[in-house]
C-alpha cells in the first residue's frame, strides 16, 4: 500500500490516494488484478507504506485499530476467497508501516491462498478494525480472479482482449481534487465524524470518472463489482441492450439468465456478457436508477445516473464466442442437508432525534463473545431478519450461502418491540409475523453467493454452507477451526465499521 497522487479525471486535479501495487510508481485504484489458477497456491506479502496520519477524517468513539506508534493500520481481506483464517484479514489483524505496530490477531505478513474453489470472481480490499469505509475511500480495492481452463474454456465464453472487469464505485471531490468525507457525524455528540452511509455524486469505473469504452460490435464479458462503500447500482443501459447473467458473486450459474437490468449491493459481482452486435445505436450508456440509501433513499440525478458510455464500432466484428445453454453444475442447495438452523437479526439504534448511532447483527457488539460456531462440513439454515429501513448486503467470509425465501414480516412494530426487548426470534414469535407477501430471489441470484441482500421488513432464508462446491472434494484443504476464525458483516462498511460484524468460529 502507497501514498500517491491519482487522476481520476482531466478536468479534476490529481487527487492523494492510498493505493495497491508492486512500486508507488506503479501503484494504481482500483489496485492491480491478480489472476490465479484453479489449484495452484497463491502467496501475497502484503507491506504497508501509508504515512503517519491519515489522509481522511476518522472517528475514535468507534472501535478502532489503535496503533501505539502511529502510522495507518490496514489488512487485507480476499473477499470470496476459500483459506484459512490466518490469511482471511481478520479486523484485528491490522498492522502498520514497517509492522511497528500490529493488531492483536496479526501472525504472519504473508497470505496464503490456495486458490481450490470453483474458478469465479473475488477481490481484495482493506478490512481494519473500524477503518474498513475510510480506507476503502482512499482507494485500498482491487480485483481477482480464479480461472481454470479446463473447465472454462469448453464454455467458449468471450476471452482477453473482450473479457474486463468493470470495478464500480462513487466518490464526491473537493475543488483541490481531494476526496472529501464529512469531518462531523450525525450524531456529533456521540460520534464526532461517523455518518451511517457515506456517498459521491461522480461515478467511477477502474479509476476513472464517467469514463468511455471504445468496442467492437461483438459479444464482451464484463466481471461487474460495485465496490462502492454504501451505494446501490441498478445498471441498465440508455438503448436497451440486454444483460446475458452467466455468474453471481465469485460463482458461475447453472445456465445464463437475460435480463435488462439488475440492482447490484456493494460488494457484490455480477459477471455478464453483452452483445454489442445487437445494438441498435453506435453508443450506449450504463445507467443507474437506484435510490440512496436504498431502498427508499433519494432519486438520482443527471451526475450520478450515469455510469460509463460505450461507443461502438459500426461494423460488424468477427467472434467465435458463444452464450452457451448450460454453464456449471453445482450441489442444488436443499434445507434438508441442513444440521443446524439459526436466526440472524438486524438492528440499527437510533438518538432521541432519531438519526442512528449504531448497528449490531443479534443484538451485540464485535467484541461479545462467538455465538455463531458452525460445524466444519456441514450446512446450515439462516432466518436473517432485517428490523431497519435499509437494505443490508449480508456477506459472510469462507461460506457459499444460497437464498431461497424472502417473506414480508407482519405486524412489523409489534414484532421489533418484542425483539428489541427480548432479542429472541422464538420468544417473540417469528413465525406468526414472517407470514406475508413472498418475493422472489431474482433468477441471476439463485445460484450459490458469498453476498445477499436482506431487504428491509422481511425474513430471508438461506442455506449457508460451510464446504466447498466441487466439483471434486469438498472437504478444506487447511484446519478452517484455527484462530482467529472468521467474520459475517453488512457490506455497507459504513455499517461495518460500526459495529455490524460478528465473529464466526468453525468447530471441528
Amino acid at each position: 500500500m502507497f501514498d500517491k497522487f491519482w487522476k481520476f479525471h482531466r478536468d479534476i486535479p490529481a487527487t492523494r490516494v492510498f493505493a495497491y501495487g508492486l512500486s508507488n510508481e506503479s501503484a494504481t485504484v482500483p489496485g492491480p488484478t491478480i489472476e490465479a489458477l484453479r489449484g495452484v497456491h497463491t502467496d501475497v506479502t502484503w507491506e504497508n507504506y501509508l504515512p503517519s496520519h491519515h489522509i481522511l477524517p476518522w472517528d475514535p468513539t468507534i472501535t478502532n485499530a489503535m496503533p501505539s506508534s502511529g502510522g495507518v493500520p490496514t489488512v487485507v481481506h480476499l473477499h470470496g476467497g476459500v483459506h484459512p483464517p490466518f490469511s482471511d484479514g481478520n479486523a484485528n489483524s491490522w498492522f502498520t508501516s514497517g509492522f511497528r505496530s500490529t493488531g492483536p490477531t496479526w501472525s504472519s505478513p504473508t497470505s496464503s491462498y490456495p486458490n481450490v474453489q470453483s474458478p469465479g470472481n473475488l477481490w481484495y480490499h482493506d478490512h481494519a478494525m473500524g477503518l474498513t469505509r475510510v480506507n476503502l475511500l482512499t482507494g485500498l480495492l482491487g480485483a481477482y480472479i480464479l480461472r481454470d481452463p479446463y473447465l472454462e474454456s469448453p464454455l467458449f465464453l468471450p476471452s482477453f482482449p473482450f473479457d474486463l472487469n468493470l470495478m464500480v464505485f462513487d466518490r464526491k471531490f473537493r475543488v483541490d481534487g481531494s476526496i472529501y468525507l464529512n469531518s462531523t457525524g450525525n450524531n456529533p455528540s456521540i460520534h464526532p465524524q461517523w455518518q451511517p452511509e457515506y456517498f459521491g455524486d461522480a461515478i467511477i469505473v477502474n479509476g476513472k470518472v464517467w469514463p468511455r469504452l471504445h468496442v467492437q460490435r461483438r459479444r464482451y464479458r464484463f466481471r461487474i463489482l460495485n465496490a462502492s462503500n454504501a451505494r446501490f447500482f441498478r445498471f441498465f443501459f440508455s438503448n436497451a441492450l440486454p444483460f446475458f447473467h452467466i455468474g453471481s458473486d465469485s460463482t458461475y450459474l447453472p445456465k445464463p439468465v437475460k435480463t435488462t437490468g439488475f440492482l447490484l449491493a456493494p460488494s457484490e459481482i455480477a459477471d455478464v456478457i453483452v452483445d454489442f452486435s445487437d445494438s441498435p445505436t453506435d453508443s450506449a450508456i450504463l445507467l443507474n436508477d437506484a435510490p440512496y440509501p436504498f431502498p427508499s433513499g433519494e432519486t438520482v440525478d443527471a451526475t450520478n445516473s450515469k455510469v460509463m458510455k460505450f461507443v461502438i464500432e459500426r461494423q460488424r466484428s468477427p467472434d467465435e464466442s458463444r452464450i452457451p445453454r448450460q454453464l456449471f453444475v453445482f450441489p442444488k442447495p436443499s434445507l434438508q442437508s441442513a444440521v443446524k438452523t439459526r436466526y440472524i437479526t438486524m438492528y440499527e439504534y437510533t438518538s432521541p432525534s432519531d438519526q442512528p448511532t449504531h448497528l449490531y447483527l443479534n443484538g451485540k457488539a464485535f467484541e461479545e463473545p462467538v455465538t455463531e460456531t458452525p460445524k466444519s462440513g456441514t450446512s446450515e439454515i439462516w432466518y436473517v431478519i432485517n428490523l431497519t429501513g435499509d437494505n443490508h448486503p449480508l456477506h459472510i467470509h469462507l461460506a457459499h450461502l444460497a437464498a431461497l425465501e424472502q417473506r414480508e414480516i407482519l405486524e412489523l412494530e409489534k414484532f421489533k418491540d418484542c425483539m428489541t426487548r427480548l432479542n429472541d426470534a422464538i420468544k417473540c414469535h417469528v413465525d406468526d409475523h414472517a407470514v406475508g407477501k413472498k418475493d422472489k430471489v431474482a433468477k441471476y441470484e439463485r445460484g450459490w453467493k458469498n453476498v445477499f441482500k436482506v431487504k428491509p421488513g422481511f425474513m430471508t432464508t438461506m442455506l449457508v454452507r460451510f464446504e466447498l462446491l466441487g466439483p471434486g472434494n469438498t472437504t478444506y484443504p487447511f484446519d478452517a477451526t484455527a484462530e482467529p476464525g472468521y467474520v459475517y458483516h453488512c457490506h455497507i462498511v459504513d455499517h461495518e465499521d460500526n459495529a455490524m460484524m460478528r465473529p464466526l468460529k468453525l468447530q471441528p
